[in-house]
């Protein structure tokens, strides 16, 4: 492992300048210099951040030659240059960690950027609250939509200071090791570090020792770290690829060593908290998911997830939220796969509980075949927690034209007497509202032992959507569906739409102002209905051109 720094123009520590930024990186020319620049820029120079410093893991790309070049006229980047790969982003993170001079470090990923005055409001913070640890908020910006979405908002919509994380085992909800600043000191002191080699997750395992050191930890609304998800990219990032079952193995492994850690520390409510956050977050993420894999991967995946939930304390799956613990009592009750779409529809967010509603002994139950697995809570939830379940089926003679369904669930919807569905339209990218269409709910009382539900017709105005600002969209816009029903009695709630019929597919409609629109209902990974909308001739034919080079 080699260091290329100028020793003529070194870094300079002063009392301002105290946080050392460690990027790490592997083949990732096209972005690592953001990265970098991302970091340099936060603040003139002299000011936070006394130096920047990237670790290139052996990249073959020109990504080493990219940063000594960028070093070359910048006198705060120190680029560390790996002799072999490590297979991770442990190990290169160890190095920048022990090159780092800095009283704080930070961990930038080299696809990702740090937004303006992060370093600073982090350090702030630290300084304010004399705390070695400090948290702030993070986006995924999903590319290339650029629609942001925020990490664990619960944690950061306000300033707070925890004395221990034991006080806020929630913070176990955040993973992540890169939205935070780190006082160097409490990390020598611990001894934490990253796990070395190929070890995927290795950041679940460092925030854990973080915690279980029990440091003072201050969580601040600011945003300090922009994480850019690539899903279209030609190499996914480690933690995104999850075709392989193997990715999943991982993250259970890299979860048992996380509960370890805080057991081995004697910090049981973290423990606890962790157990309760891998099945709300982690096993509802992948089951989510579950459908679209083959038969080899169910089979491996389910024996895997059934043998590691069996060693789970039954106050752990109380602990869950109820669509997560439901999962997993399903997984625990079966030997093989089963009602994957039932089980997909469910993980979803919000979830959805697919018909038919089955109970043994005046409990509601997953299935009469399964009456061990009882839906707890089902009767007690309100109103807006329920998943209830809203079929939408596109017309085939033309997609604006919008059949629902909205089934009833163990009669709670028929004691508020549901009266009217809204539909409302938000682009995906930016979160723009669209049009809202109402209809009124009529009801369509049980009958062969099935439950009562409601059915309701609307019409989209899809030209609206085609000009969200004036201009025709000639790239398909991602549209997305959300239902409001209101009832009788003032309760109501909110719900995705389960696509459902033949008319999920393209269809090219006339329009006055752009001659044509391109419309598709589709089904997302989760089950619910959305659209994709284009308009004018030039979508026609950038389609068109997509389909002869495929």
């Amino acid at each position: 492992m080699k260091e290329a720094l100028d020793p003529l123009t070194g870094p300079t520590i002063t009392p301002s300048a105290q946080v050392s930024i460690v990027v790490i990186a592997f083949n990732d020319a096209g972005h690592v210099c953001d990265a970098v620049r991302s970091a340099l820029a936060q603040g003139p120079p002299g000011e936070t951040v006394t130096e920047v410093i990237a670790v290139n893991d052996a990249s073959t790309d020109g990504t080493g030659a990219a940063l000594d070049a960028l070093a070359h006229g910048e006198p705060r980047l120190r680029v560390i240059h790996r002799d072999t790969n490590s297979g991770g982003c442990g190990t290169p993170r160890n190095d920048g960690l022990r090159a780092a001079t800095g009283r704080f470090v930070m961990f930038l990923d080299s696809d990702d950027v740090l937004p303006p005055g992060a370093a600073r409001a982090l350090l702030a913070a630290a300084g304010e609250h004399d705390a070695p640890v400090v948290a702030g908020a993070c986006v995924r910006r999903e590319l290339p939509a650029h629609r942001d979405v925020p990490w664990q908002p619960g944690l950061y919509r306000e300033t707070a200071v925890h004395s221990s994380p034991d006080a806020a085992p929630q913070l176990v909800r955040d993973t992540l090791c890169v939205n935070k600043l780190y006082e160097r000191a409490f990390l020598d002191k611990h001894a934490i570090t990253f796990p070395e080699g190929r070890f995927t997750y290795e950041d679940f395992v460092f925030t854990a020792r973080v915690l279980a050191a029990a440091p003072r930890i201050v969580t601040i609304p600011d945003r300090v770290y922009v994480w850019h998800v690539r899903r279209s990219a030609a190499r996914q990032s480690i933690s995104l690829d999850r075709n392989d079952v193997a990715n999943w193995q991982a993250r259970i492994a890299a979860h048992r060593a996380s509960v370890q850690i805080f057991l081995d520390a004697g910090r049981k409510a973290l423990a606890h908290a962790a157990s309760t956050k891998f099945l709300d977050h982690d096993l509802r993420m992948y089951v989510r998911e579950l459908h679209t894999r083959g038969a080899d991967y169910r089979a491996e995946w389910w024996r895997l997830t059934r043998e590691y939930l069996a060693g789970f304390d039954e106050a752990d799956l109380r602990a869950a939220r109820a669509p997560a613990r439901w999962l997993a009592r399903v997984v625990l009750a079966s030997p093989v796969p089963r009602d994957l779409e039932r089980l997909t529809q469910l993980a979803a967010r919000p979830g959805r509980l697919l018909p038919p509603y089955a109970e043994a002994g005046g409990r509601a139950v997953w299935s009469a075949d399964l009456p061990e697995v009882v839906l707890d809570a089902m009767g007690t939830k309100p109103m807006h927690r329920l998943p209830v379940t809203i079929d939408a089926e596109p017309s085939p003679a033309g997609p604006g034209v919008l059949r629902l369904r909205v089934h009833d669930l163990y009669g709670r919807l028929a004691a508020s007497g549901p009266e009217s569905i809204d539909i409302e339209l938000r682009r995906r990218r930016d979160d723009r509202r669209g049009p809202v269409h109402t209809a009124a709910l009529t009801p369509a009382p049980a009958t062969g032992g099935s439950q009562a539900c409601w059915t309701a017709e609307v019409v989209l105005d899809l030209a609206a959507l085609a000009e969200p600002g004036g201009e025709p969209c000639a790239d398909p816009e991602p549209w997305d569906l959300m239902a409001q029903v209101s009832c009788a009695d003032g309760a109501g709630f909110r719900a995705a739409l389960r696509a459902l019929g033949p008319g999920l597919r393209r269809r090219v409609l006339p329009s006055r102002r752009h001659a044509v629109l391109l419309v598709q209902p589709y089904a997302t990974t989760g089950g619910a209905l959305s659209l994709r909308v284009a308009s004018g001739l030039r979508s026609v034919w950038r389609i068109a051109a997509r389909r002869l080079r495929g």
